[in-house]
């Protein structure tokens, strides 16, 4: 079955990692089947001793990954080419494991979803928002730092350089690979739902945060020595503002461990006999 999933969609996924490879927003899908494929191994104990329950629903969810991607090729769609091995995948467990299979392994399954990069339609309706709300953000920073600073749009006018906040500068990179490692660190670090739930949202004001803050010293840096922004340190300073940005989802972390801690300690005090 795995053979037959392989040679369908060999140039789906030749072409995948081509664009993982190129696409610095999507250097993260190199991981993402890596870490599922270690998350289903840690799980194999699970189904040692349940009988494989063979469920027809997955060969129509196999073939329907293929007339998924039969329109996709010939709509030139990229994103529904790519989900339909997905798919495909999810039904192949379904098909030779049944449903307790496709229970077991519903999380390292759903995760293969992040190597998909998302449409360009919806990539654009987010990139240019987060582009303003980094610019917005940013002038008032700068502005408070005492250095003068102009913005129109999305470009920000200091004294020696001006800054055009572009699309790779949105905070998008950050955001989508900042997600999955929340839903990878919360499914190793936690075991309450809420919690991994919160994580996962609060990936958004954290990339956004961690984002404005790296336009933010781009801005101060630049106003000193305008070849830091650009180049080399430029990139460097990406890196070590998404390590804050993966600090801080630790830290928000902590956050909710104690909020639960309290509301249990709460609720055990109301409910302890008088």
């Amino acid at each position: 079955m795995a053979a037959l999933l392989l040679a369908c969609y060999a140039p789906v996924v030749r072409a995948l990692v081509a664009q993982w490879y190129n696409d610095p927003d999507m250097g993260h899908g190199f991981f993402v089947p890596a870490i599922a494929a270690y998350i289903a191994w840690q799980l194999k104990d699970r189904v040692a001793g349940v009988a494989p329950e063979p469920n027809i629903w997955g060969l129509l969810l196999v073939i329907w990954g293929g007339l998924q991607l039969y329109i996709a090729t010939l709509g030139a769609e990229l994103f529904l080419a790519r989900t339909a091995i997905v798919f495909s995948i999810i039904g192949a467990v379904l098909l030779i494991g049944g449903t307790r299979y496709a229970r077991i392994f519903a999380f390292p399954l759903f995760l293969l979803f992040f190597m998909v990069p998302i449409p360009a339609v919806i990539y654009s309706q987010l990139t240019f928002p987060l582009q303003m709300i980094a610019s917005q953000v940013a002038e008032v920073a700068i502005g408070l730092s005492g250095i003068p600073v102009i913005r129109e749009g999305n470009i920000l006018e200091l004294a020696e350089q001006k800054l055009n906040v572009v699309e790779a500068c949105s905070g998008i990179r950050s955001l989508l690979t900042l997600t999955f490692l929340s839903l990878v660190y919360g499914y190793f670090a936690e075991k309450k739902s809420w919690i991994r739930a919160a994580l996962f949202f609060s990936t958004i004001p954290i990339a956004i945060a961690a984002n404005a803050g790296r336009v933010t010293m781009t801005g101060i840096l630049a106003n000193f020595k305008p070849e830091l922004a650009e180049g080399l340190f430029h990139e460097a300073q990406g890196w070590v503002i998404f390590m804050i940005a993966f600090a801080m989802l630790a830290v928000v972390h902590q956050i909710f461990v104690r909020i639960d801690r309290l509301a249990n300690g709460r609720s055990t005090i109301l409910v302890e006999p008088a």
